[in-house]
């Protein structure tokens, strides 16, 4: 696995933490080795059944290394506070939306409906992601339902405000227009021409503008594609509820690195 060893002793590192807080005396994998099949899970999506025999060990044990081990990676995850002040020493920052794709979620009585993306035309939840100018992931949020709009979801979170609030400079896509002073989105296509039913170009001047924004952003697609790097997120078989713990455990892992 295309692990650094910085982020698997730090999870090893709070596993014994976490036994000595217990008074755990023995356990079928020591920490070291519950670890490695935690970072498995995540980083290649193994099932609980091929961890099992990886190990030797139960499923039910698998589940409950897994589970203990997220929940702890994910208590380690950034707050948007910290992240801000991160983001201070930034010369800008990048915001934008990713959807991760979910499978489990109930079809009958409209229930999918809030999960359902009509822009990627399928089920996920929405989680608003910020990094810094070279890609580096600084800061990724808690999992929407992935019917929310970007801006509606970076305002639910605080994002908006916390970044005008804190004068740090951002950029992002036209998905975030109004969103205030301090975040800067490309200029938007004009109306439709009544004669020609065509949109209207823009000014040259407003053209380069944009190739200049374009520039700036695309590197924010890298913290995108780092986290979905992790195939545990590029289709989440857990409940939809366990996606937040999924995201801010790889963020920490991620981060760690």
């Amino acid at each position: 696995m295309t692990v650094s060893n910085r982020a698997l002793i730090m999870l090893a590192d709070l596993l014994r933490e976490r036994r000595a807080t217990l008074g755990t005396r023995w356990r079928r994998l020591n920490a070291g080795r519950q670890a490695l099949l935690v970072v498995a899970y995540l980083r290649k999506g193994e099932t609980y059944a091929d961890l099992a025999g990886g190990f030797a060990i139960g499923t039910t044990t698998v589940y409950r290394y897994v589970r203990e081990a997220l929940d702890l990676l994910a208590a380690q995850a950034p707050t948007l506070e910290q992240a801000l002040q991160v983001a201070r020493g930034k010369a800008y920052v990048i915001i934008d939306g990713t959807l991760l794709r979910i499978d489990r979620v109930g079809m009958t009585g409209g229930q999918d409906r809030p999960y359902y993306s009509g822009k990627h035309k399928c089920h996920g939840v929405n989680v608003q992601v910020i990094a810094d100018p070279a890609g580096r992931l600084i800061w990724a949020s808690p999992a929407l339902p992935g019917a929310r709009h970007d801006m509606g979801a970076a305002r639910a979170h605080g994002i908006i405000d916390a970044i005008n609030g804190a004068g740090v400079r951002a950029v992002a896509d036209t998905a975030y227009q109004g969103g205030g002073p301090a975040i800067r989105v490309p200029y938007r296509r004009r109306r439709l021409d009544p004669d020609t039913h065509r949109y209207r170009p823009l000014p040259p001047n407003q053209r380069e503008v944009n190739t200049a924004h374009a520039r700036q952003r695309g590197p924010g697609e890298r913290a995108n594609s780092k986290l979905k790097n992790w195939k545990i997120l590029r289709k989440i078989r857990a409940s939809p509820s366990r996606a937040t713990t999924l995201a801010k455990a790889v963020q920490t892992l991620i981060i760690a690195a």
